[in-house]
């Protein structure tokens, strides 16, 4: 019998792995310019975590989290998402008293959800994620925004949009919970189930429900914008006067809420416009948490972050015809004629690898005509010639494979020949 991976799961192969590591590289040095750090956590944490950070009433803790018990009879969860845990770590290790403020962190890894596997959409998929913790500043929003759409344009992305909200303090989102309350409750019998649960749970969640986004109630819904007090208002023309000093063009979209419970303030997404990228058009998300690190048994400290899925974003890269270059061709194939030649030609792959370049050679006896056409397929800049008659003599040939040029060298100024380019 066959054994397949489970479904929601995919295995990348050398020819996709290697555009997934010229993205990671990308993202890492945007991080590194914006003088971000990684941190890493683990893949699985207690599952009280995620109840009181992400929220009991999101999707992702009633239908969608990994809970499992260990063999202590703990209960553990796989992340579904990055922020709670890097919150986590924000305060068990006490980096809020660390001398620079605000901790500005990144991570990449795997999140897992179980969720109906589709396009882009799989049950474990990578995140790169940024947390800016420790700063109340509307600068910082700004900052993170423009980071997020760095992470797409310095990859060549340019059918984006950026869409902003404020969700208001806990006062503004107070007044608008009820207001919503009121608006929604006269046609609770004519909502789906999980938004009539919603309504006393979470109101603010109808207004992201994919079953009833056409309901006539959700075209006159009472606007968060309408409930922003004072503070909460000019805290979120700060933001977007940052963005326009930046350049950075947005969308204010009133309706935009995030799928957990920690935000408040700003929240974005970021949308592909690009033909034929799919009718769930959202590439990634974020917004300010200013309650989540006290939730967890932190002291008072504001965050904003977001996150992005590497698999949306290789789709949105297919979808607008961006080809990753990746520097995969060797410098040099080192061809052998002969048992003795083979033991000279495995010395001097070693001798040219610890030089610094990348050097590949024959491992099934092939021919030589043969090992030239596998040169070939690795686009090797150099082919290193070495025979029974090279070897009596110490010397090797070497052809450069674009022009066929091609001269006879002691084998030991190989690499300076290959430095020199002939």
């Amino acid at each position: 019998m066959n054994i397949h991976i489970p479904r929601g799961t995919e295995d990348l192969l050398p020819e996709q792995t290697k555009k997934w590591q010229v993205i990671e590289h990308t993202l890492k040095q945007l991080a590194d310019r914006y003088h971000y750090h990684e941190i890493r956590t683990p893949m699985f944490e207690r599952t009280e975590l995620f109840q009181r950070g992400v929220g009991d009433t999101t999707d992702i803790v009633q239908k969608e989290m990994y809970t499992f018990q260990d063999r202590g009879g703990r209960s553990l969860t796989l992340r579904p998402e990055g922020t709670a845990s890097v919150a986590r770590s924000y305060v068990q290790h006490k980096m809020h008293g660390n001398a620079e403020q605000p901790t500005k962190l990144y991570y990449l890894g795997p999140m897992f959800r179980y969720e109906r596997p589709q396009q882009g959409r799989t049950r474990q998929f990578t995140q790169f994620g940024i947390e800016a913790i420790g700063s109340a500043d509307p600068a910082i929003d700004a900052e993170v925004i423009a980071l997020a759409m760095d992470s797409y344009r310095d990859l060549g992305l340019r059918s984006l949009k950026l869409v902003l909200n404020s969700l208001g303090d806990q006062e503004s989102r107070e007044a608008h919970r009820q207001a919503l309350v009121d608006h929604f409750k006269p046609h609770a019998d004519e909502l789906c189930a999980d938004c009539q649960m919603r309504l006393e749970q979470n109101p603010l969640r109808l207004l992201d429900c994919k079953v009833d986004q056409d309901h006539p109630s959700m075209q006159d819904a009472p606007s968060i914008l309408e409930y922003l007090n004072d503070y909460s208002s000019q805290y979120f023309e700060d933001v977007k006067k940052h963005l326009d000093y930046m350049g950075i063009d947005y969308v204010v979209d009133e309706t935009l809420v995030r799928g957990l419970d920690y935000y408040t303030h700003t929240a974005f997404e970021i949308m592909s416009e690009a033909e034929g990228f799919g009718s769930i058009t959202t590439l990634s998300g974020g917004g300010r948490y200013n309650g989540l690190i006290q939730d967890i048994g932190g002291p008072e400290s504001s965050g904003i972050g977001f996150a992005l899925s590497i698999e949306r974003l290789i789709m949105a890269l297919d979808a607008e015809g961006i080809d990753l270059q990746n520097d995969d061709e060797l410098d040099c194939y080192v061809v052998t004629m002969g048992d003795e030649a083979k033991f000279a030609g495995s010395q001097l792959v070693y001798q040219l690898r610890q030089a610094g370049y990348k050097v590949d050679q024959d491992y099934l006896d092939k021919k030589m005509k043969a090992q030239f056409k596998a040169a070939d397929r690795y686009a090797a800049t150099y082919a290193v010639v070495i025979g029974e008659s090279e070897m009596e003599q110490g010397v090797a040939t070497i052809k450069r494979l674009a022009d066929g040029e091609q001269k006879t060298v002691a084998i030991d100024q190989i690499a300076n020949e290959i430095q020199q380019g002939m």
